[in-house]
């Protein structure tokens, strides 16, 4: 088979695609990368999460890597993306991989290569990465013992989590959220973010109560480890019965996060990111460009004209976000699945820092996420949002594409289009504002309708249209 990477890295089904002998053509493909570039020496992080067999294929990677010459730093437990992210800045090494799937069902899991800035791999580099992993998969593949690479001092076990933890504390003041007295709700959805905020918050006045926390293949009771409002009426129910200030939810790998108000009622990751500029620009006094994707917030603009800063567009996923969020040096960048970056930190999502800086924001303004919200619809307008998700056959895409490209729309649910953008799917532009978006995942077998309005009911018209206009 033909190894291509979406969005965020490589991912197939466990037993399929996903096999061994495809892992260790991607572990080779990715050695021969880094020494055609001069950053083999530099060294590569292998970190891994809860799924089944990561810490196999995890192993197999270091196996080739190592038999390949390239010292390897090998993760001793599970652990967030962000967390092994920051670990190849930390130990300037050439790059990094992480086996995880993310948010994906649990029958599924992936390889993330992180270059050596500890982002999301360009498109560029994807390409050039891609070549040496296919050519690698015709020819036989060399390995070496794990045990052997430690005696050649080819590999070195790691534990990633105090580089990363000690950077955290640096980012955001600790001590007065400990002392706060806040109570926490978090939900780690049995993914390896587990822990993490109970470690950074716990030894004061604050109160951490987490959910899920204990690691589990089987993702039980979701379909996948999304932290989406379907996913989370466990975190809603716990918030509720703990009478809990804020509820946090990560997704598999930890660098997504999910927000919930007081009344356990979800905030959509697209008033997730708004508020989180917000508390960047307002209450932290920080300047700077803002970077988003096609599929986020109008709000953004908004606050972009408020606080005098400008906001940049990009195609979904942090290969497009994190290298335009590195040459304008942006304060921070979202997209719509609830990954967030921020500068001074890894031009990589990450879910614990984003739950930390919105537990923050409570501390810092004594709001609670309710009020918050209520205070951002102040600047900017109430803003509403949805998203449908429809399954598909590999075999219809193409069909499904060429129907929504070729549709010349004047208007939806009677309002004019001002404006169409093909840049990535299909982005209609309403005179009021509103948006309607058609895209394929770049990571899963899905159509996605996104929506946008002002009006909460004509989200729900809006996504109906975008279905109807796909015809499925």
């Amino acid at each position: 088979m033909t190894i291509r990477f979406g969005t965020d890295g490589w991912r197939a089904l466990i037993g399929w695609d996903y096999t061994a002998e495809n892992v260790r053509a991607c572990a080779a493909g990715t050695a021969l990368y880094l020494k055609k570039r001069g950053l083999d020496q530099r060294g590569l992080v292998v970190g891994y999460d809860t799924r089944f067999a990561s810490k196999d294929f995890a192993s197999e990677v270091a196996s080739v890597t190592t038999a390949l010459q390239v010292p390897t730093y090998l993760c001793s437990t599970t652990a967030p993306t962000p967390a092994v992210s920051y670990n190849i800045m930390d130990r300037s090494a050439g790059g990094g991989v992480v086996i995880t799937a993310s948010h994906n069902p649990p029958n599924w899991n992936g390889f993330k290569y992180k270059p050596e800035y500890a982002g999301s791999a360009s498109s560029e580099i994807v390409e050039a990465l891609e070549t040496e992993i296919n050519k690698a998969a015709q020819g036989s593949i060399e390995m070496l013992s794990l045990n052997k690479a430690r005696d050649q001092n080819l590999l070195q076990d790691i534990d990633p989590t105090p580089p990363y933890i000690n950077h955290l504390a640096k980012l955001v003041d600790l001590t007065a959220i400990k002392n706060s007295g806040l109570k926490v709700a978090v939900d780690a959805m049995h993914g390896a973010g587990g822990g993490y905020l109970t470690q950074l918050l716990e030894g004061g006045k604050t109160t951490v109560n987490e959910i899920r926390a204990t690691p589990n293949p089987a993702f039980p009771g979701m379909i996948q480890p999304e932290p989406v409002k379907h996913n989370l009426t466990p975190l809603a129910e716990c918030i509720q019965s703990s009478g809990a200030d804020i509820g946090i939810a990560l997704d598999g790998d930890a660098d997504r996060v999910g927000l919930m108000d007081e009344n356990g009622r979800y905030i959509n990751t697209l008033q997730t990111f708004s508020l989180l500029v917000m508390y960047l620009l307002e209450q932290r006094g920080q300047t700077g460009p803002l970077v988003k994707s096609t599929t986020m917030t109008s709000m953004i603009y908004k606050l972009g004209e408020l606080f005098n800063v400008p906001v940049y567009d990009a195609p979904v996923g942090f290969k497009s976000l994190g290298p335009l969020m590195i040459k304008e040096n942006a304060l921070a960048a979202g997209e719509e699945s609830g990954g967030f970056a921020f500068r001074g930190h890894i031009p990589e999502r990450d879910g614990i820092l984003s739950g930390l800086f919105l537990i923050d924001m409570v501390i810092r303004t004594g709001k609670r996420p309710s009020e918050l919200l209520e205070y951002l619809f102040s600047k900017v307008g109430a803003h509403y949002y949805d998203r449908l998700d429809i399954p598909f056959s590999g075999e219809d895409r193409q069909k499904v594409e060429s129907r929504v490209h070729s549709k010349k729309l004047g208007s939806l649910i009677g309002l004019k289009v001002l404006h169409r953008d093909d840049h990535d799917g299909v982005r209609y532009t309403l005179e009021d504002g509103s948006w309607l978006l058609i895209r394929f995942s770049g990571t899963e077998p899905l159509l996605r309708i996104y929506a946008e309005s002002r009006k909460e009911n004509d989200v729900s018209l809006l996504l109906e249209e975008g279905r109807l206009l796909t015809g499925v």
